[in-house]
């Protein structure tokens, strides 16, 4: 994409100067683990929080186990929340939306960062990438679901 307007910092930069560092992530480099946000999934950390400085993470998730019930409604505090279905499908409901939303293997999501939602079902099989911003965030369960699902 070209663009006739004046960059954003003076460039082309040397990889010194870089506002990000150069780096590769190889399967063998992340391995996977449990230490994520559901028990019935694993998850593996695919780098950019460190090469970032924690300013965007992202995160090769796989389903473990059956999915037996809907995750709860629930938030986190991002600024930017991406999900791109690698194997499978999930179906999320979000406040303010009507109807579920679906996604099937090759499909991507922005979900709207700090929005509360709902994971109602997914797939044995699934697969995703989900790339946050920041890398850490916390998350809140809502006691009484949002509107248009109360």
């Amino acid at each position: 994409m070209h663009n006739e307007d004046t960059p954003r910092y003076d460039g082309p930069r040397e990889l010194a100067q870089s506002l990000s560092a150069f780096a590769r992530i190889s399967a063998a480099e992340a391995p996977w683990n449990q230490e994520g946000l559901r028990a019935d999934s694993e998850y593996r950390d695919l780098g950019l929080a460190t090469v970032t400085n924690g300013r965007i993470g992202a995160k090769h998730i796989r389903a473990l186990k059956p999915f037996t019930d809907p995750t709860g409604w629930h938030w986190h505090d991002m600024t930017g929340h991406y999900l791109y279905v690698l194997r499978g499908s999930v179906t999320f409901r979000f406040a303010g939306v009507e109807g579920d939303v679906r996604l099937n293997a090759g499909d991507g999501l922005s979900q709207p960062a700090g929005v509360p939602h709902n994971v109602m079902w997914r797939s044995d099989d699934l697969e995703v990438i989900e790339i946050n911003e920041p890398a850490v965030y916390g998350t809140w369960d809502l006691d009484v679901p949002p509107a248009p699902w109360k």
